[in-house]
């Protein structure tokens, strides 16, 4: 601490959770009884920051802002005015430039970020290390509120099954655009600067420019068809599933056995857990609003979409069930154990990954895709 008196680290902070060599700058304020910070990590370097229950791996760097309720892995960057929110989950060497702001967000590995960012409410993965990264640009923002008032707008760039095993192309967000969620991108995606994304991309793509709809005059509150946003708010559950069936069979053997590691792999663990009871809170929510109808008469909708507005209010209960009981998202454990057997169990994270044979990441893959057609296969899609 250069400047111990311009530090303020709360009562309930506890002091065996600040690791040696860690630099707390001017104008730092710990906060949280759940906070821990790694070896070798620097807080405040450019500007005022605070950290309120948060967990910290080695070596990150958190140049200035805010953060509360996230788990950033080791070498995580980010830039001065920072705010983060709870249920965000930064993995290995992910960047962010200055200005940026993440809530309910999930970067897996190398994933890097511009400035003056908004990605809140999503899934991002691709790439293979530090010179192949899945990339956002600068000024992006995801549109994650609609005009019904809701936010079942989670949006999937890449998946889990797929990109844990680091070997996808990496996805490209050009500066100055924008995703209207929720809306599921393929692996190889490139969108150029100034796009904004308001459908799926479903396959290794260039999209264009898409018509902007104009101002709708005496907007009639209301939704339309529902089986996208519903399939695609499942299919987004379903990750987190998948995500959670992984670090619990996975990734828990590679975090250090020290305080530091225990920690970290705890904080993961609850922003993802947190990560579903939001998106089925949401879900609910949409349900409720669809069951009241909003405001649209049902003469305006062709019968076609008035089913799936009828299927979803007779069916969400019984599959907000089947979604919030982890034990369904095991997998098939005969595919698991395969993986595990071809994997080693110690040493370097990402190393291990990215040496295991092509064989045993399909295996792996197929396991976790499994789990994400037990959540999407809650909701059939008719017409």
């Amino acid at each position: 601490m250069p400047q111990p008196e311009s530090v303020c680290v709360a009562p309930e902070v506890r002091p065996e959770r600040i690791a040696p060599g860690v630099t707390l700058h001017p104008g730092c304020r710990l906060l949280g009884a759940e906070t821990c910070v790694g070896p070798g990590s620097s807080i405040g370097e450019e500007a005022p920051a605070t950290l309120n229950d948060c967990r910290l791996g080695r070596g990150v760097r958190f140049a200035g802002g805010f953060a509360s309720g996230a788990a950033l892995m080791d070498r995580v960057a980010l830039g001065s005015a920072a705010h983060i929110r709870p249920g965000t989950l930064l993995e290995e060497d992910v960047s962010a430039g200055h200005a940026v702001g993440l809530k309910q967000t999930i970067l897996m590995p190398f994933v890097t970020l511009g400035s003056l960012i908004n990605f809140c409410d999503c899934l991002m993965a691709g790439g293979s290390g530090r010179r192949d990264h899945s990339e956002v640009g600068s000024s992006y923002v995801h549109f994650n509120f609609t005009p019904n008032r809701d936010k079942a707008t989670p949006s999937l760039f890449g998946d889990v099954p797929r990109g844990v095993m680091l070997d996808q192309p990496p996805v490209f967000l050009g500066g100055q655009g924008g995703a209207v969620g929720p809306i599921r991108v393929e692996f190889g995606t490139l969108v150029p600067a100034g796009v904004i994304l308001r459908r799926d991309a479903p396959a290794a793509a260039q999209p264009g420019p898409a018509a902007a709809p104009g101002p709708v005059a005496g907007h009639c509150p209301g939704y339309k068809a529902i089986d996208r946003i519903v399939g695609n708010n499942l299919a987004y559950i379903g990750n987190l599933r998948a995500l959670q069936a992984w670090y619990r069979h996975i990734r828990k053997q590679y975090f250090s056995g020290d305080i530091f590691g225990a920690a970290l792999c705890q904080g993961a663990a609850a922003q993802i857990e947190s990560a579903v009871r939001e998106r089925l809170a949401r879900m609910k929510e949409l349900a409720g609003k669809v069951a009241e109808g909003r405001g649209r008469p049902a003469a305006d909708l062709p019968e076609q979409v008035l089913d799936q507005h009828r299927r979803l209010v007779q069916e969400w209960p019984g599959i907000e069930q089947a979604l919030a009981d982890a034990s369904r998202f095991e997998g098939d454990a005969r595919r698991r154990d395969r993986f595990l057997s071809a994997l080693p169990h110690a040493g370097n994270y990402l190393d291990a990954i990215r040496g295991l044979p092509a064989p045993a990441r399909a295996e792996g893959t197929a396991w976790l895709q499994g789990i994400v057609e037990a959540a999407s296969g809650l909701w059939k899609k008719h017409g």
